[in-house]
């Protein structure tokens, strides 16, 4: 028996309970989506075809356009009642290599990866002395004097949580950094890993910038090695460190959203969304992120046009194009439907890996709450508690939508190893196990399901302002301008 089911006497506890919102036959469809996802392996096989056939996924690159004509196709074969595609257009980069060693007081060469949207150094790199600062609140509190013509090194080191809690807090060294120290005439920045990992691998990912800012040369370096170069430092000699970074800030290029449907028998214009996103970084193959993702909305989609009745709303996979680099896809989608937001019933995006997921959350109307706690208690033998009323967006490319009012449930995963993994080299398929993502990909089922036949409408009525929305997804990365 799957560990994730908890036997007889949960399911019982769940039938009477969940009947005041849902039919008999509903929850009994439920319970058999649940059983069939957890014996299925398709979320597993779906993301392993992604990462083998396709690779990385960076946005505007290649593998971009083979990921986005991969898709189409498998959704196709999948029989959907409708695949199509919208354009969603943003700038690109591309790195070409990235450099950082020690020249004073000894010599080493340090593991780094260039931070996405980066300007390349000066032919020839930088070479300059390095001053550290515990975080960037440390970093924008410094005289300039203190910064002027200096690398900037900051040392904050990423916590581990279960919910991914300590990303927030240091991610903003990375997205914010480089206009920080360039307002201070930094010559370049340097930032400890945004990860969790004691590997030798470094953690790249976007910095933030506003039109017309000034931007400096930036990279991460592992953890092993910000560790010696804080080593180094409080020896009390000069450290000095040498820089080069080849990267290129290309056209705008034009990416392709990805949707399918399961047309609903009643309100076909009332949709319950799934949401991943399609892209990945160019290092690793985009396994976690978020291939695993693409894998478990898709499958649970697919899982219920094949062992269901016709759902009464419409159920539609989302697979946003350019999330990495600044929420783009999701930027795109918002646009085009925001005076049509009455028509989304709910969303969730699968954006965390594919660890277990713990429990549900949810930003929905008063009288919505209830059916809420009803999918839970389906979601209970799955070890999926209930969560509060949060303020969540859904994930991160629903985010822009957020403002208008989106109604949005999280189903939390456990991160506790996500970050050790997530934006290295080092986010390939052998992370993700195959038993924990059937689970995921049975919670969507269950969650979709329900959503889809839920005697009332989901609106919050509540709309997030999207700074405040930013601050809850995925741990607070903030996307680039």
């Amino acid at each position: 028996m799957n560990r994730f089911v908890f036997g007889a006497f949960a399911m019982a506890l769940s039938a009477g309970s969940a009947a005041q919102s849902f039919s008999p036959a509903d929850l009994e469809t439920a319970r058999e989506l649940r059983e069939r996802s957890l014996e299925s392996g398709l979320g597993y096989e779906i993301t392993a075809d992604l990462t083998t056939r396709i690779g990385n996924r960076l946005a505007g690159s290649e593998n971009d356009a083979r990921a986005v004509d991969w898709a189409v196709a498998t959704l196709k074969a999948m029989g959907f009642d409708r695949v199509w595609t919208e354009p969603a257009t943003f700038p690109a980069w591309s790195r070409e290599l990235e450099s950082i060693a020690i020249t004073a007081p000894v010599s080493q060469q340090l593991v780094s990866l260039a931070i996405g949207f980066s300007p390349p150094t000066p032919d020839g790199g930088i070479e300059a002395e390095v001053v550290m600062f515990d975080n960037l609140a440390d970093l924008e509190a410094a005289p300039a004097e203190a910064v002027e013509g200096k690398i900037v090194f900051i040392r904050q080191r990423m916590q581990r949580a279960r919910d991914g809690s300590g990303y927030g807090p240091t991610v903003r060294a990375r997205s914010r950094g480089s206009m920080v120290a360039a307002e201070k005439d930094a010559l370049a920045l340097v930032i400890r890993s945004v990860g969790t990992s004691t590997n030798r691998f470094a953690h790249t990912g976007a910095m933030r910038f506003d039109a017309g800012s000034r931007r400096i040369p930036a990279a991460a370096i592992s953890n092993p090695d910000a560790d010696q170069l804080e080593r180094l430092i409080a020896m009390g000699e000069p450290v000095r460190l040498e820089i080069e970074i080849s990267a290129q800030i290309n056209e705008t290029y034009t990416s392709q959203n990805v949707f399918a449907e399961i047309t609903g028998s009643e309100q076909p214009d009332r949709i319950v969304a799934l949401g991943a996103h399609l892209d990945s970084w160019d290092v690793g193959t985009g396994a976690l992120d978020d291939g695993a993702g693409v894998g478990i909305v898709t499958a649970a989609a697919r899982l219920i046009a094949e062992h269901a009745p016709r759902p009464k709303r419409s159920i539609q996979v989302m697979l946003f194009a350019a999330e990495e680099i600044g929420l783009w896809g999701g930027r795109a989608w918002a646009d085009r439907y925001n005076e049509e937001i009455e028509k989304i019933q709910v969303a969730a995006e699968s954006d965390f890996g594919a660890g277990p997921i713990y429990e549900i959350s949810a930003r929905v109307a008063d009288d919505a709450w209830p059916v809420i706690e009803a999918i839970q208690r389906e979601l209970a033998p799955l070890g999926i508690a209930l969560g509060d009323r949060s303020r969540t967006a859904g994930g991160p490319d629903f985010i822009p939508m957020s403002r208008y009012g989106l109604a949005a449930a999280a189903l939390q995963q456990d991160g506790t190893n996500y970050f050790d993994y997530h934006h290295t080299i080092n986010d390939t398929l052998d992370k993700i196990d195959p038993e924990e993502m059937a689970q995921n990909v049975a919670a969507y089922a269950v969650f979709a399901w329900l959503a889809a036949q839920a005697p009332v409408d989901f609106g919050s009525g509540e709309k997030l302002l999207a700074e405040e929305a930013v601050a809850d997804a995925e741990g607070g990365e903030e996307p680039s301008d």
